[in-house]
């Protein structure tokens, strides 16, 4: 009995050992699944804010590249124009002349241009330098705007925005030498023709310049407007239908913005506005060209909706 008694005890004690052992074994495992678990969220704030700052500095590069891109290309569009600029400047003289060639050959011999300050002359052919310097360099600075934007378009966007902006530089010198073959010689005219005996012209340097170089900017933004309102089209903000109505409204604001743009007289207010009608009217066709298929999906939606509409009268009364 005693054997048998020690026995019991034995496996008694063995037994709470082993429990104690498990017990142990259990507790340990999971004081390690929490500490586990501990440097698991500690690595995933971790990378978490790896990502956090990855993004930050992606989103800072791409703005820096650019601004160091853009600095470039102002740099190279400054250096073309102080070429341009450098080369007018050595021919001021016979670039000047022919700015106002069409006023010399409407003037009486022995007239001439004038300058009434003692800087007045050299500050026009600056004027004039610079001119004809940006001219010169617009080619470099219409590539290095093109160089700039280009890779942040697609494919469409490219096809569009090219012919754009060579129409646009197309449309403006056109619209700068109707100003300077048609304008000038007709306005001119008008005003030397006010000339008398005892009343004789004297244009100076600088009133000359100021007067021509915002009549050719003026006429050459305006020519802009085909361009303009082909594109509104074709983006289906605007229709044939609605320049149509908004005609005479459209020929009003031509003349207050002539009244605006050119020098306080009537000829040329008179002969910026009247291109501007045709060329409203151009503006008009190109709609009609460009913006046609909208405009036919439209009438072709309204049509099967008001079939539709008719169809469904239709089951209503026979029901």
């Amino acid at each position: 009995m005693t054997e048998q008694g020690d026995n019991q005890g034995k496996t008694e004690e063995s037994k709470e050992e082993e429990w104690k052992k498990k017990y142990k074994e259990e507790i340990k495992e999971e004081v390690v699944e929490e500490i586990r678990k501990g440097r698991r969220e500690e690595r995933t704030k971790r990378e978490k804010e790896r990502r956090k700052k990855k993004e930050k500095s992606k989103n800072k590069q791409p703005l820096m590249s650019h601004l160091v891109e853009l600095r470039k290309r102002l740099i190279t569009c400054a250096i073309a124009i102080g070429v341009g600029f450098g080369l007018s400047y050595g021919f001021k003289e016979k670039l000047f002349k022919i700015l106002t060639s069409p006023l010399e050959e409407l003037m009486q011999s022995g007239d001439k241009l004038i300058y009434t300050s003692l800087p007045e002359a050299f500050f026009t052919y600056i004027k004039v330098s610079f001119l004809f310097g940006l001219l010169i360099a617009s080619p470099v600075v219409i590539y290095q705007f093109w160089a700039f934007i280009a890779p942040g378009l697609y494919k469409k966007e490219k096809s569009v925005f090219l012919p754009i902006i060579f129409l646009s530089s197309l449309f403006f010198a056109g619209g700068s030498l109707f100003g300077y073959f048609v304008v000038f010689p007709l306005g001119f005219k008008f005003f030397l023709s006010f000339a008398t005996e005892t009343i004789r012209p004297l244009p100076s340097m600088k009133e000359y310049l100021s007067f021509a170089a915002k009549l050719l900017l003026a006429f050459g933004v305006c020519f802009e407007l085909p361009l303009v309102l082909t594109a509104l089209a074709k983006l289906g903000i605007v229709t044939t239908s609605f320049l149509k109505k908004n005609r005479k409204y459209a020929l009003l604001l031509f003349f207050v913005a002539s009244a605006i743009l050119t020098p306080p007289d009537i000829i040329s207010q008179v002969m910026l506005a009247i291109p501007l009608a045709l060329l409203y009217e151009l503006s008009i066709l190109g709609a009609k060209i460009f913006g046609k298929k909208k405009e036919d999906n439209k009438e072709k939606e309204k049509a099967s909706d008001s079939d539709k509409n008719k169809k469904e009268e239709k089951e209503e009364t026979e029901k």
